[in-house]
């Protein structure tokens, strides 16, 4: 028998997500997610979606998860009461999201003890996200030692940044001794919603050049030239670029100094301030798109000025990418937003006529879960939604490195 299938974790810092994939079929067997990990009202849901198990549907338990060993342990629980346990030699691969790479870690790569130890070393470019990623890394390698652990990593893919792009203008001997650079950030969505819009095109993906838009709460833009990233508007954090959920996005840095010397505020309060408390959520009290758009289309003006800054953020980013890319074939839609707002496609690309964008408004306003084009047939450039599928996209980089 061969072994074909890959347990993905994305292991945040009180949550566990993961999904058990078949990649000899790419079908999922099982997906969950154990929340609020160390409080007491800790839940975990899990869904087996083949085999006998699948009838019984989702399985729910609520209760003290103490930590992430203990969250591991209860979903190898669950996977085993289905018959798709961790003992199973059928497993593969277990595929690890690492939000931080640096300049080190370019690809999926197979995780040692010396990777471990990198990664760990990484956690000051991603103090939120990679101590939760080493400690999934660290449970998992405890439950299942004899079988590869895989990191794919969130900025890999834009790794390909030409360094004229990927450098601030800032002492070049600071920047390199404390590793400032523009990164990027989604890049495991942007690298699948890129080959999935070229195979919509009918098209081989070294032929497309395609603007990604990953539009959740997290935002991002990127620029693909021939399936390779060649810019990203997020930069050695998540902060920079579009407007966001709760991020500012793009900011003079001098707002910063003025916050500290005019406001007294500490660098935490400042940090929590554009990370936290900015975006859509500070201009209008509300991170939630369906919100802002209700609330605007009843009049509210602070949830319409919200609303058309984050529009004109996305437009400004369309107009640099095409000028990037020198020939776009298309601009792509994906995640909560991109996939779901038909009103935020609309108003993004509304005036854009001169850039070969144009959309058929009655297909860009229906509904569905498939990717599809939702151009006008006369328009230049193919404007794409494309539901993205990160945990897919982890699957098969770590079932592709582990089969070479």
């Amino acid at each position: 028998m061969t072994a074909s299938r890959v347990l993905v974790l994305n292991s945040g810092s009180s949550s566990v997500k993961y999904q058990l994939l078949d990649m000899a079929d790419r079908s999922r067997l099982a997906v969950g997610l154990v929340e609020r990990i160390g409080e007491d009202t800790s839940r975990l849901v899990h869904e087996p979606l083949a085999g006998p198990a699948a009838a019984g549907g989702k399985r729910e338990q609520v209760g003290r998860i103490a930590d992430h060993e203990a969250a591991l342990k209860a979903v190898a629980a669950e996977l085993a009461a289905d018959g798709t346990g961790l003992d199973s030699p059928e497993l593969a691969a277990v595929g690890h999201r690492v939000v931080h790479g640096g300049t080190r870690f370019t690809r999926p790569t197979v995780i040692d003890d010396e990777v471990l130890a990198e990664i760990r070393n990484l956690i000051p470019l991603a103090p939120l996200h990679n101590p939760a990623n080493v400690t999934g890394i660290e449970v998992a390698r405890s439950l299942r030692a004899d079988i590869p652990q895989v990191a794919v990593f969130d900025t890999a893919f834009h790794s390909t940044m030409p360094e004229h792009v990927a450098r601030y203008a800032i002492d070049a001997r600071v920047a390199d001794a404390y590793s400032i650079r523009r990164y990027g950030f989604h890049g495991t969505s942007h690298a699948y919603v890129s080959r999935a819009t070229a195979a919509l095109l009918g098209r081989p993906v070294e032929d497309v050049n395609v603007i990604v838009l990953h539009l959740g709460n997290g935002a991002s833009a990127s620029a693909v030239r021939g399936g390779v990233c060649v810019e990203t508007s997020m930069g050695l954090t998540p902060l920079e670029g579009l407007v966001m959920g709760t991020r500012s996005g793009d900011l003079d840095p001098a707002v910063v100094f003025h916050l500290a010397r005019v406001g007294g505020l500490s660098v935490d309060e400042i940090d929590s301030l554009l990370n936290k408390k900015s975006g859509l959520l500070g201009m209008c009290g509300d991170n939630d798109m369906r919100e802002v758009l209700r609330r605007a289309g009843e009049g509210d003006e602070a949830a319409r000025l919200a609303f058309a800054a984050y529009v004109h953020r996305l437009k400004k980013y369309i107009g640099a990418y095409s000028a990037v890319l020198g020939r776009v074939d298309a601009v792509a839609f994906t995640a909560g937003v991109g996939e779901n707002a038909h009103q935020v496609r609309e108003a993004a690309l509304d005036g854009l006529a001169e850039l070969g964008l144009a959309l058929d408004l009655e297909a860009n306003a229906a509904r569905s879960p498939q990717p599809r084009l939702v151009s006008a047939d006369y328009a230049r450039v193919a404007v794409a939604v494309v539901p993205t599928d990160e945990e897919l996209e982890i699957a098969t980089q770590a079932y592709a490195l582990v089969t070479e």
